[in-house]
């Protein structure tokens, strides 16, 4: 009885979305975003394509940004915070695998378009999932599930499965303060070039006048990569992967903000932090550890047992993954060692 009343509910809830997006574009390309053969993802006149320093890990995922501001839209300069769009605003967050990681030029296969539009009332997600021939992407409220083959950067292969998001998901993600906002695009994530550039993307954004009030550079906080060890310290590292993958739940604003665990870039507490920090509610979630981390001993630690777990019931975080990122735990661990 209990499988069939969440049934329903889900039925429910994914009608309800239906009614609620009724006149969104049911085709990616009814947007025009894109010229051309959809899938070459080249932009047309005023789409400008960005990357983040370190980006959100989804399933070895790679990912193609846009963003297209309305006519004459322009973008405030903020220090610390993702950058706060004009009403008019989309984000398009293109999710794809190469055939091989090592030469890309074999191919791809984008599994879907997560576009977040900014309206009157706030920002919506809409998610649009590609067609097995890659001609066309298609609006999808409920979410699904693909089998991914590919060849990794080591030469392996590969299989898993790649989980798309049901437009409740997003949201539970895209959360604070109860309100859905962008999560990537802050002053210290585009601080950088674009792969295969020498072009400054802040700079870049100025000289196109979508971005005002930008200070010199030399004042302009920067993100270290976090697997380029030229790019910052290893805490340097480790915190902005935390952050880019954790802190837009794990923050006083953030749905998990009861945890007491503040993962953001800019908290400075050591507590708070994870630190000697004992878990708020104990349980599968927690294991046998007793602290979310434990200095010296990442073994030990709450925060690297549930990262590296795929439990559902224990992972961290709980949605966006089916795989474990195993090059990221590793700078985790190698952190909390040498604390």
């Amino acid at each position: 009885m209990k499988k069939i009343i969440i049934a329903l509910c889900f039925f429910i809830f994914c009608s309800f979305q239906q009614i609620k997006l009724h006149g969104i574009n049911e085709k990616l390309s009814d947007y025009a975003f894109f010229e051309g053969n959809l899938a070459d993802l080249k932009p047309t006149k005023g789409v400008f394509q960005y990357a983040l320093n370190t980006p959100l890990f989804s399933d070895y995922a790679e990912k193609l940004r846009f963003i297209k501001l309305p006519d004459a839209g322009k973008v405030d300069y903020n220090k610390t915070e993702v950058f706060d769009f004009p009403i008019g605003t989309t984000i398009v967050k293109n999710f794809y695998y190469s055939n091989d990681f090592r030469k890309p030029e074999k191919g791809r296969r984008i599994m879907e378009t997560r576009l977040l539009v900014h309206e009157n009332e706030g920002w919506k997600a809409l998610e649009y999932v590609w067609n097995d021939e890659q001609t066309e992407a298609f609006l999808e409220v409920a979410g699904d599930t693909k089998d991914v083959v590919y060849i990794d950067i080591n030469g392996k292969k590969k299989k898993h499965q790649y989980s798309i998001p049901n437009l409740n998901q997003c949201k539970g993600c895209h959360n604070r303060n109860e309100k859905m906002t962008p999560i990537g695009p802050s002053a210290r994530q585009l601080n950088g070039n674009l792969p295969n550039t020498t072009d400054n993307q802040l700079l870049t954004w100025q000289k196109n006048g979508i971005l005002t009030n930008l200070p010199s550079l030399e004042e302009v906080p920067k993100a270290a990569v976090w697997n380029d060890e030229t790019s910052g310290s290893l805490n340097d590292r480790a915190r902005i992967w935390l952050d880019i993958n954790c802190a837009h739940c794990h923050r006083p604003e953030g749905p998990a903000s009861t945890s007491g665990l503040n993962l953001s870039i800019h908290n400075a507490d050591q507590t708070t932090l994870g630190i000697n920090k004992v878990p708020v509610a104990a349980g599968r979630g927690a294991g046998d550890k007793t602290a979310d981390i434990v200095k010296g001993h990442p073994e030990s630690s709450i925060l690297v047992f549930r990262l590296e777990s795929t439990d559902p019931g224990i992972m961290m975080p709980e949605v966006g993954r089916r795989t474990t990122h195993k090059e990221s735990l590793d700078l985790i661990k190698e952190w909390i060692q040498k604390m």
